[in-house]
């Protein structure tokens, strides 16, 4: 997926905002189930909150990039523990400003 553009990841933010994680990342960390319930869910919704539940900053930054890698996702923002996601369905229903 092509980098979305500061305007286009400002008005994901804003619809991100009152939504609630659909995944979480537990002790276990990013597992294969994971990458599989996180594809599912953006198949569902386009835009998604992960929960993780390391205390590393790193670590989280990490699973983003790693998350985002796996599944041809673009990354929104991170706020400490919540991972925000973005990919279009083949129908987008999110349709993006330019």
């Amino acid at each position: 997926m092509k980098p979305l553009t500061p305007a286009q990841r400002q008005f994901l933010k804003g619809l991100a905002h009152a939504r609630h994680p659909v995944v979480m990342i537990g002790s276990q960390g990013l597992t294969a189930a994971v990458l599989k319930e996180v594809e599912q869910a953006l198949n569902a919704h386009e835009l998604i909150k992960i929960k993780a539940a390391s205390d590393e900053a790193d670590t989280r930054r990490a699973w983003l990039a790693e998350i985002c890698a796996a599944t041809g996702a673009a990354p929104v923002q991170q706020i400490g523990k919540v991972l925000v996601i973005y990919r279009p369905a083949a129908k987008p229903v999110i349709a993006l400003p330019r």
